[in-house]
């Protein structure tokens, strides 16, 4: 059994800074893509940010200069670095991964969620 678990979410006053971060853990033989999306009430779940194994790294361009994605693939790990957040960030944000389990079976995760509010 594969999973995710999420933590870093909080309150955090407009261009303040917090740090989310996603740990896969399980019967896992391999990790590709790890990666964030958001979703924020009303609002369809969008993409932030995603990393691949080898260093790759993709973001949405509302975020871009603002957020940095980072993995340890020692830890099965990543992160998600927000900087300068403004108040429309504020939304439940959901760490996804792309995983072969032991069983060779490989689909994509997601955690259960982390809520982020930007406000003063």
């Amino acid at each position: 059994q594969v999973q995710l678990v999420e933590s870093g979410g909080g309150l955090v006053q407009p261009g303040g800074s917090l740090r989310l971060s996603c740990a896969a853990s399980g019967s896992i033989f391999g990790i590709n893509t790890m990666g964030w999306y958001r979703q924020a009430p009303g609002m369809q779940r969008e993409l932030v940010a995603t990393g691949t194994s080898g260093g790759s790294t993709n973001s949405a361009s509302s975020v871009k200069g603002r957020f940095t994605i980072s993995r340890d693939n020692a830890k099965n790990t990543v992160y998600l670095q927000m900087n300068s957040l403004k108040p429309e960030d504020t939304a439940v944000y959901y760490c996804t991964a792309f995983i072969m389990a032991m069983d060779r079976s490989a689909r994509d995760y997601w955690g259960q969620g982390t809520q982020v509010t930007v406000s003063s």
